[in-house]
């Protein structure tokens, strides 16, 4: 039976909880809002002012999933150790080389008094949802408090603080390295991670509207779903990064802003010359900076220990490892206030004007923005920190710290950064690739900027989206979601070419002809396309796999990207090797080369564990995207788990959508899985089948779509009925 509840009593879950002078507090400004969580269980806030719709949407974002609330705010505070024991003090300790307590509680009383407001109620939610609660038992975490808000401020998977090597981290610091849970099958390698965003301008557009088409590619239920509104102004729908009060990918009214991993080089190593409590600065020898660093870790009786450690910076940063005689210092952004700020105002941007203005606070380091709007604009934003350095040193490298040439030298002017808008094609896109095919021939060129604006280069989905886009005309948000789920899988295309020319030139005595006639015959006439029913797609993943673990560390000590290595640099034995492990890999797990795709590759949640386990026993579903190793625009990274035959995804597509900037806007959207986190819910699966085929639902962003489709309506504290 559904219930809507208009209006109750506010009465407390928590009656017999322990009294709060904060408590008063709390039930205002719960009293100012209203959650309705509509049929997908997706939770539409409503409050009076922005602070009060910052309180709904935290507190709804708790009862959906706190515990990975809870996790993200132990790894940003460094704080994990407490709850998950010793290996995971260095963790904390990178963390807290940045990361001090004292510091951001100063810069949280020195913020605008509007953005106090936003992280009080913030601390407000969380702390309101525990009081009401008491089932739910935080590990460590049991109140909040407003300046916590500023450490974790950009919502992207992995920060750039997770650029310095947790090892030789720990081994600097006189620890030992944390032993890394080694995954079922090692012949799996690393899934690549990133996103793709794809703008249509109104001249490729059925209707003449703009559209934009949002698909992060992250680990699995890494984000919340939901809507956010207030009669302040404020109307946007997105995803938001479990903990955080703003929406990282999404829209509002007027426009959409999607963001992809980016190539620019933001972060780095200035090898130290060091001498007793010195390092050299040009002719000058510099005190090195010191602070003691405590981290508390959970004992396995329950109990905490301490670890103190003293950690060491020069004016470049924190040191993060020694390399021979040298220190290595790392220097990224640490910009927490602007941070927070730009995350929350382009949420209320209403035009590119206004959009830009907010990038005007140059506290985006990691991320590249596709934009669109019901203007019509569309538009490629680089990142906006971007460090202006000499370009004839290699920054992929540390370069020399002692040389003052090296050194940072401010930030560059957003009108030197890789920037498009409108282009002559109608259409752009990134997807995690350098940002010079990013509109096809109207792109910018490489050679008008610095080296370190990319060091990535391309990767195949760039070439596909290209190849799709070039080709593409009067785009509806239909064909666009067919277009991002085309199932072509273009680096095969060069790599099957190249080992079929290897097979065919072997002497005819050969007795590699006769072991890999039945996997060859089974790959030539394959159309290169993805399939749950496909067969060859089966052996093609198992013989890539296998290329690219030898690819892969060969690619690296060369410094060029893998795809480059395959193919300058590999040898004819090498393709036919790759593809006979790869066949016997696959005839051992499954018992023949004939295997359908979707019996291997599947999708499964049958657990609220944060590092997830799988089991063939349990229910799944196939999937037939691929890895975006092989260009697949649609990602699905899976592999082999203890026990298991079938490979179960774990990171790829997660919030997926698609945006009409119509007259009125409109979206269509789908998460992976499902909203909740609670495996008693309906809404812990209900997505699954609509993930896995692409299927996306309609978003009900105005009152009149979500008219008809509401579970329930509720202030937050309020008990529901049970009948």
């Amino acid at each position: 039976m559904t219930i809507v509840v208009k209006c109750l009593p506010f009465l407390l879950l928590a009656l017999g909880a322990p009294a709060s002078a904060q408590m008063p507090r709390w039930q205002a400004e719960a009293a100012r809002v209203t959650i309705t969580r509509d049929d997908w269980g997706i939770a539409h806030v409503r409050g009076r002012s922005d602070a009060d719709a910052v309180f709904g949407a935290i507190y709804a974002q708790a009862e959906d999933d706190f515990p990975r609330i809870e996790a993200n705010y132990l790894a940003a505070l460094g704080r994990t150790a407490e709850a998950e024991g010793e290996e995971a003090i260095w963790r904390d300790l990178r963390q807290r080389l940045w990361i001090d307590p004292i510091d951001l509680q100063a810069r949280y009383r020195a913020s605008p008094a509007w953005l106090r407001g936003l992280m009080d109620a913030w601390a407000d939610g969380l702390n309101f949802y525990l009081a009401t609660h008491p089932a739910t038992k935080p590990k460590v975490l049991t109140h909040f408090e407003p300046w916590m808000a500023l450490s974790f401020t950009e919502g992207s998977i992995g920060g750039d603080i997770e650029r310095a090597d947790l090892g030789k981290l720990a081994a600097f610091y006189g620890g030992t390295a944390p032993k890394l849970a080694l995954a079922a099958d090692a012949r799996r390698l690393e899934e690549p991670t990133g996103s793709n965003g794809i703008a249509i301008g109104p001249k490729k557009s059925a209707d003449g509207h703009a559209l934009l088409w949002i698909n992060p590619h992250t680990s699995f239920f890494f984000r919340s779903e939901l809507e956010m509104r207030s009669d302040a102004g404020l109307h946007a729908y997105g995803a938001s990064t479990w903990g955080q009060f703003f929406l990282y990918q999404g829209f509002n009214e007027r426009l959409g802003w999607m963001h992809t991993s980016s190539g620019v080089d933001a972060v780095d190593e200035f090898a130290e010359t060091v001498a007793g409590d010195r390092y050299r600065d040009g002719a000058t020898w510099r005190p090195i900076m010191r602070r003691s660093v405590t981290i508390r870790f959970r004992r396995p009786d329950g109990t905490l220990g301490v670890r103190s450690v003293q950690t060491l910076a020069t004016r470049h940063g924190p040191i993060v490892r020694a390399d021979g005689a040298k220190w290595i210092a790392l220097a990224l952004m640490n910009k927490p206030v602007p941070a927070l700020e730009q995350s929350w105002l382009r949420t209320k941007a209403r035009d590119y004007a206004s959009y830009l203005k907010v990038a005007a606070l140059q506290a985006n380091s990691s991320n590249n923005t596709i934009y669109a709007d019901a203007d019509g604009h569309i538009a490629y934003l680089h990142p906006q920190f971007v460090p202006k350095r000499a370009d004839r040193f290699d920054y992929r490298a540390p370069v020399d710290g002692a040389d003052p040439a090296t050194g940072w030298q401010g930030l560059t002017p957003l009108d030197q950064l890789p920037q498009l808008k409108d282009p002559a094609t109608g259409w752009l896109y990134n997807s995690n690739d350098w940002p010079w095919m990013a509109a096809g021939p109207m792109s910018q060129h490489a050679a008008d900027f610095p080296r370190y604006m990319d060091q990535i280069g391309p990767n195949p989905r760039g070439s596909h989206a290209l190849e799709l886009l070039s080709n593409a005309s009067a785009l509806t948000p239909r064909t666009l979601t067919a277009l991002a789920f085309d199932p072509h899988l273009p680096a095969f295309e060069p790599i099957l070419f190249k080992l079929f020319a290897a097979y065919d030139a072997l002497p005819a005595g050969d007795p590699r002809r006769a072991a890999l006639a039945e996997p060859i015959a089974l790959l030539r006439p394959w159309d290169k396309r993805w399939a749950a029913d496909s067969e060859p797609t089966s052996l093609a993943v198992f013989f890539g796999d296998a290329l690219w673990a030898v690819a892969d560390p060969r690619a690296k000590a060369a410094r060029k990207p893998g795809w480059d290595w395959i193919a300058q640099d590999a040898s004819a034995d090498q393709f036919l090797k790759a593809l006979a492990d790869g066949a016997e890999r696959l005839r051992g797990d499954w018992g023949s080369l004939h295997v359908a795709w979707g019996r291997i590759n599947r999708f499964q949640r049958v657990s609220a564990a944060i590092q997830p386990t799988f089991s063939d026993a349990q229910p799944s579903i196939p999937v037939p995207f691929t890895s975006s190793r092989w260009g697949s625009l649609a990602s699905f990274g899976a592999k082999q788990y203890p026990g298991t035959k079938s490979w179960y995804g774990t990171s790829g597509n997660s919030f997926v959508a698609v945006v009409d900037f119509g007259p009125k806007v409109h979206a269509w959207a789908v998460s992976a899985g499902g909203e909740s986190g609670d495996p008693a819910s309906p809404h812990f699966a209900d997505q699954a089948t609509r993930y896995a085929t692409g299927n996306l639902r309609q978003v009900y962003f105005w009152p009149e779509e979500l008219a008809g489709h509401i579970e329930r309506s509720y202030r937050p504290g309020v008990i529901r009925p049970t009948n």
